[in-house]
């Protein structure tokens, strides 16, 4: 009787005991982490609706979820999710970077240029925000001071990622800054060789300096590595065209000479002034057939007879002496 009545109260007992969970909303937030960590962001949604379900004010589950949704392409939804987290805790860097992130994927860049300066209100160092941010005033073709500071942020956090540089040149050639955009193009293609666009835009530096025959190889190594790639092509055909204009003859200028049996042209050849024509803009530049060579009109050679006009009279002077003397005789 006492063992029943042992085994009854002890099931009681566990009838009453409330059921723990096989695993916390922490738990399951850390599944969304590493999920994350291995670019699985659907099982990573999973894990982070659960740690959600479990906890409705769990702010990092929101902001890793937002993360994840934009790995997925759903920018909208990763928006909404951020906002979710942001109204827990307004200041969660994940949130913060995840929103602006969205923003920019959905083009709306002056909303995510400013969701990232409320991102680096609590983080300065994330490197991938300030590249982010640069690329999108590069897209609204700002070129203003905050523009080149998040670009020079960019590439001192990423001095290693040449795309980093080659779109830092491109703002400076927005800026009309070519020397400077010419240096961040080096720096491009000191890291690579093998890209395309990164040659193709150096090239377009190197025009704008007034260096047609350096840009002209760099075009051909652009078009080495993409034999397609039509801007390239377009590139190369405007610096050839700049390349014949230092060294085609323009206008002949007729120098005059004297000579024993005359007044003569002889004809010197006399080099143009060149005109660079320099544009800054980092977008494709119109190739411009080369001026041609000036027609000039060479002046008809007058030649004069070697018998000059004192021997003629002095001539006609003797006869004439000559015939007063046999009429005298």
């Amino acid at each position: 009787m006492r063992s029943s009545t042992l085994v009854l109260i002890l099931f009681l007992s566990f009838l009453l005991i409330p059921a723990l969970p096989a695993e916390d909303a922490v738990e399951w937030y850390t599944k969304g982490q590493d999920a994350l960590k291995v670019n699985d962001p659907a099982a990573a949604i999973t894990f982070f609706n659960n740690a959600l379900k479990q906890d409705s004010r769990f702010a990092q589950a929101y902001a890793g979820r937002a993360a994840a949704l934009n790995m997925q392409g759903k920018y909208s939804e990763a928006i909404d999710s951020a906002d979710d987290a942001l109204a827990i805790k307004s200041m969660d860097p994940v949130a913060l970077n995840a929103r602006a992130y969205a923003f920019f994927k959905l083009g709306q860049y002056e909303t995510a240029i400013t969701a990232y300066d409320n991102l680096f209100i609590v983080e300065q160092n994330r490197k991938d925000a300030y590249c982010n941010q640069a690329n999108a005033y590069l897209m609204l073709n700002d070129t203003s001071a905050p523009a080149l500071v998040a670009s020079d942020r960019c590439t001192m956090l990423n001095s290693d990622d040449f795309m980093a540089w080659n779109n830092k040149g491109a703002m400076l050639m927005l800026a009309k800054k070519y020397e400077a955009a010419l240096a961040a193009f080096d720096r491009a293609t000191e890291i690579t060789i093998k890209n395309a666009t990164v040659w193709n835009n150096k090239g377009k530096a190197l025009v704008a300096v007034g260096k047609p025959n350096d840009a002209l190889e760099c075009f051909n190594k652009a078009l080495g590595i993409d034999p397609n790639f039509a801007e390239a092509k377009a590139n190369k055909a405007d610096a050839l065209g700049r390349q014949q204009s230092f060294t085609i003859a323009g206008t002949i200028t007729p120098k005059e000479t004297v000579s024993r049996i005359g007044t003569l042209f002889t004809i010197v050849t006399t080099p143009p002034e060149v005109t660079a024509d320099v544009t800054g803009e980092p977008q494709a530049e119109t190739p411009t057939e080369s001026a041609a060579p000036a027609k000039t009109t060479i002046p008809k050679k007058t030649t004069y007879s070697p018998v000059s006009p004192v021997t003629v009279l002095f001539a006609l002077a003797v006869i004439a002496g000559l015939a007063v003397v046999m009429r005298r005789e």
